[in-house]
């Protein structure tokens, strides 16, 4: 499955795309962050009015791909209290390029089955989506690091043993737990680059080009 894309239209030779009317209620104090979050994706505020003493009604335009992934962040950044509706609100001219994710992706270049050692590794980097025992492939996205780039680790790594390692050197080690995607979670996430591979026991998230020699090649023909 594809990332979601919004159905674009081509009149007089520019390009229009659809664009939604959101009606946000939130407390007070979650405001500039809801405004902050929307605005990068593009969205005008076009009215603000007082709901009481604690809550604010705000009211966008905005392109419909802006929504894409964005109701996650809506949830932490009003921390649940707030309310969110939108409407089709015709079309408008492209608004240019929007960004709907802020993290980069940890991506496996090994194929196997992860282990505790290389998942304590990969934690270092980013928040893991994978615990250890799972069947891993090369150019699937085991993770995710909160500086926008993506980085390629080894999560099948096993620690190399030697007969001079003390015993009290091997302790356990410990894993943040993970962060499981629910399918609607999944298809927020994914990257423009990335698939997500759906089956009846598992939801993996894979890059369209699973070999990190010709994607590193793809990349740098993109810029």
């Amino acid at each position: 499955v594809s990332p979601p894309h919004a159905l674009t239209k081509v009149i007089d030779g520019k390009t229009y795309e659809p664009m939604e009317q959101v009606v946000i209620d939130v407390p007070t104090q979650y405001q500039g962050a809801v405004m902050t979050g929307l605005g990068q994706r593009k969205a005008v505020l076009q009215q603000m009015d007082a709901l009481g003493d604690s809550r604010v009604r705000l009211v966008f335009r905005m392109p419909s791909r802006g929504l894409f992934g964005y109701r996650n962040q809506f949830l932490t950044d009003t921390h649940g209290e707030g309310v969110i509706n939108q409407i089709f609100d015709g079309y408008d001219l492209w608004a240019g390029m929007i960004t709907n994710r802020s993290t980069g992706s940890l991506v496996s270049f090994e194929t196997g089955d992860s282990v505790t050692y290389g998942l304590y590794n990969a934690q270092q980097r980013g928040t893991l989506l994978i615990g250890p025992g799972e069947k891993v492939y090369e150019g699937m996205v085991i993770g995710y690091t909160p500086t926008g780039e993506d980085v390629d680790v080894n999560v099948c790594k096993t620690k190399h043993l030697t007969n001079t390692r003390a015993s009290g050197s091997d302790d356990a080690l410990r894993l943040v737990p993970v962060s499981r995607l629910s399918l609607e979670g999944c298809l927020e996430f994914l990257a423009p680059d990335e698939l997500l591979e759906v089956t009846p026991k598992s939801l993996r998230i894979r890059k369209q080009i699973l070999n990190h020699e010709q994607r590193m090649k793809a990349r740098s023909k993109n810029k």
